[in-house]
């Protein structure tokens, strides 16, 4: 297949390359994780195929419904651990390990986005429904420039936490490294806008 465009006119022009640590990372929910934040991930996504059959050989083709991986943060525990109690507290708070006030508790008082004037009923009594917004965030992911000037960004939209990880103590350590973990969140959609 012969193209009309020349080669040259095809060339890119723009030649720097993404660096990995030009980014920044927000989350309303989370205000005292996203300042100690040190690598993420803009997941990937996938369109799984599906196949015709034919009598001879299937045939794949395009699928219909897209599958996205899961944002992975790591982030610096603060001394106090607050940044790690705020993401165990919404964890808990979704799933209420030992009592059903847990979730509503995280629902009415604890989380950031709020989105109720009055407190929600109960959820152990039956009656209508109430949102649920609270249980969610928003984030982002700034990609940015070699001058550290905003070029791209990475909106998702309802995101939640779906796994924190361990928190490792040692006292054989021979020098001083500074905790880490890792955090997974799942989440409706993300949408890529260019600045």
């Amino acid at each position: 297949m012969v193209t009309s465009t020349s080669p040259l006119a095809r060339q890119p022009d723009k030649l720097d390359y993404a660096s990995p640590t030009q980014f920044t990372f927000g989350i309303h929910q989370l205000p005292k994780v996203q300042f100690f934040v040190t690598a993420v991930n803009l997941p990937g996504l996938s369109l799984p195929q599906a196949t015709m059959a034919t009598p001879f050989k299937d045939v794949p083709v395009m699928g219909e419904k897209l599958e996205y991986s899961n944002l992975s943060i790591t982030f610096l525990v603060d001394e106090y651990l607050e940044n790690y109690i705020s993401l165990h507290n919404w964890i808990t708070g979704s799933g209420f390990p030992s009592k059903r006030q847990q979730f509503s508790t995280f629902r009415d008082v604890t989380s950031n986005t709020k989105v109720l004037t009055n407190p929600t009923p109960s959820v152990d009594k039956v009656g209508q429904a109430s949102p649920d917004k609270t249980m969610y965030s928003d984030a982002y992911i700034m990609i940015l420039s070699n001058k550290n000037n905003p070029i791209l960004q990475v909106s998702f939209q309802d995101i939640f936490p779906t796994n924190l990880g361990d928190l490792d103590f040692n006292q054989s350590a021979t020098d001083v490294e500074y905790m880490t973990v890792t955090a997974e969140f799942a989440y409706k959609i993300y949408t890529l806008e260019t600045l």
